[in-house]
């Protein structure tokens, strides 16, 4: 089994590497961390979300992901804003052209990845859609940093969100 989780990953880090020099980084005038840019795009995929749903989705703690909205804010690729309905609430969405810098890198990800895919006969392209809620459950299993010895027990469908942006057909996992 340990062979095949090392293959794992340096499958998933070869196709993120190599992504990541065709495409670039999204917004790379910021030279935002890995955790920033992580947290951007969860936001992206869910804008109201709160820090503690963030927190959730991300496996960190709640200070972790303040101190990154803070760092965010300061940025201004982020923006907080009180619940109108409960203002001890506060929900998190990113500035329009935060926005439109990851969505147009999502794109021009996605488009280049689909051709790579386009190159692949049919059956690759089936097998690889069909391991793919495989891939988030194994993500979704994976134990929390600070409890190794037992199996990660969160909610399935926040954690298969997290790992897969699939809502334009494109697969990125967002965990190295």
């Amino acid at each position: 089994m340990a062979g095949l989780a090392d293959d794992l990953y340096d499958v998933i880090g070869l196709l993120r590497r190599r992504s990541r020099r065709l495409v670039g980084a999204p917004l790379p005038e910021l030279a935002l961390s890995g955790a920033q840019l992580e947290l951007l795009r969860v936001v992206r995929r869910n804008p109201g979300i709160t820090v503690a749903e963030s927190a959730r989705v991300l496996g960190l703690a709640a200070n972790t992901v303040s101190t990154l909205v803070g760092q965010l804010l300061a940025l201004g690729v982020l923006v907080r804003e009180r619940d109108t309905s409960d203002r001890r609430v506060a929900r998190l969405d990113l500035t329009p052209s935060a926005r439109a810098g990851l969505e147009q890198w999502r794109d021009r990800r996605a488009q280049s990845t689909a051709v790579a895919l386009a190159g692949l006969p049919a059956a690759d392209r089936a097998r690889l859609a069909a391991a793919l809620p495989t891939i988030a459950r194994i993500a979704a299993n994976l134990p929390e940093a600070h409890d190794v010895a037992a199996p990660h027990t969160s909610e399935p469908a926040v954690i298969v969100a997290a790992a897969l942006d699939l809502s334009d057909g494109s697969a990125a996992v967002d965990r190295p």
